[in-house]
């Protein structure tokens, strides 16, 4: 459902509704405006500051002899004793970091009231988080789940990862659209667990979705992936599922497994929605919780540059 009261004009090249490559490219001018931890995405969601990477590591080199001057905790006392003489062990910075989206546009996430669909919100914030990572030398990866089929992208570096995703996220949207009648949603527990098998250790993990396909039996398979990992919940919601909206009147309304008129000009109407979504929120953020995953908030409903305090560079 989609509809055609929009107070807020789209992002340059969308509809609303389908995916383009255009629209998606236009985010990759919107990197260097986001420079971690400063001006970090995460910042802006959580309204403070929060670095967007954990520290990066040191890697093995190699083994030399010993020099004046070099650190005395570095010295590698095996090869010492074996040649005779001291040698020092010499590390190099990790400098690329994995980092894994997990994007979700089922069945549910092809809903939008306003502006746009849930889906394609969360197409556009998986391209600058793409281009983000690239900007940041990491590779970047992705799950990509429709309700159909699972997508995946292996972590890349450079450009070919961000422009592997868009495509792919283009495709997976197509064919949700087409298929909302034939959609699956029981296929997300699988889809966390193909995340799990592609995804390196010491990846970010950032899963994007409005949540509704998650069960309490993907507690599991998350906490197995914050063992190694660093997740982070992106949530994109609709006004409408808050009971929230302008429209007073009758409307056919359905969620591709039942469907009824509505009311929306009976305060009764928008009440039960919002305690329906309260009641998600609740399991949601209980889920997050207990597993230490921070959650943020993005509306289908308002141009995402604008949500992340950017509205005013726009894009070029």
């Amino acid at each position: 459902m989609k509809s055609a009261h929009i107070n807020v004009a789209l992002p340059p090249h969308s509809d609303g509704v389908n995916v383009c490559l255009a629209e998606l490219l236009q985010y990759k001018n919107q990197a260097v405006r986001w420079l971690a931890p400063a001006k970090s995405i995460w910042s802006q969601l959580n309204g403070h500051h929060q670095s967007r990477h954990k520290g990066r590591g040191m890697n093995f080199s190699e083994v030399r002899p010993y020099q004046a001057g070099d650190d005395i905790r570095s010295i590698d006392w095996r090869v010492t004793a074996r040649t005779g003489k001291t040698h020092t062990k010499l590390f190099t910075e990790e400098r690329e970091q994995p980092v894994m989206l997990f994007i979700d546009i089922s069945t549910s996430m092809q809903f939008g009231s306003q502006l746009m669909l849930k889906s394609v919100q969360a197409a556009h914030f998986a391209s600058l988080l793409s281009w983000l990572a690239i900007d940041e030398q990491d590779r970047i990866g992705a799950v990509i789940y429709n309700g159909i089929s699972t997508i995946e992208c292996k972590p890349t570096a450079r450009q070919r990862g961000p422009l592997h995703i868009i495509n792919a996220l283009i495709s997976a949207q197509q064919d949700a659209l087409k298929a909302l009648d034939h959609a699956n949603n029981d296929g997300f527990s699988t889809a966390l667990k193909r995340l799990h098998y592609l995804c390196p250790k010491g990846s970010e993990i950032i899963v994007i979705s409005d949540f509704y396909p998650l069960k309490a039996t993907d507690k599991r398979r998350l906490s197995q992936l914050r063992q190694h990992n660093r997740i982070q919940f992106v949530q994109i919601y609709d006004p409408l599922e808050q009971g929230q909206t302008q429209f007073r009147g009758y409307e056919h309304v359905t969620d591709n497994q039942q469907s009824a008129w509505l009311d929306f000009s009976a305060k009764k109407t928008r009440d039960s929605l919002s305690a329906q979504y309260q009641h998600h929120q609740n399991f949601i953020t209980e889920m997050a919780t207990s597993l230490a995953i921070p959650l943020h908030s993005l509306s289908a409903a308002q141009p995402l540059l604008q949500q992340l305090g950017a509205h005013s560079q726009g894009i070029r």
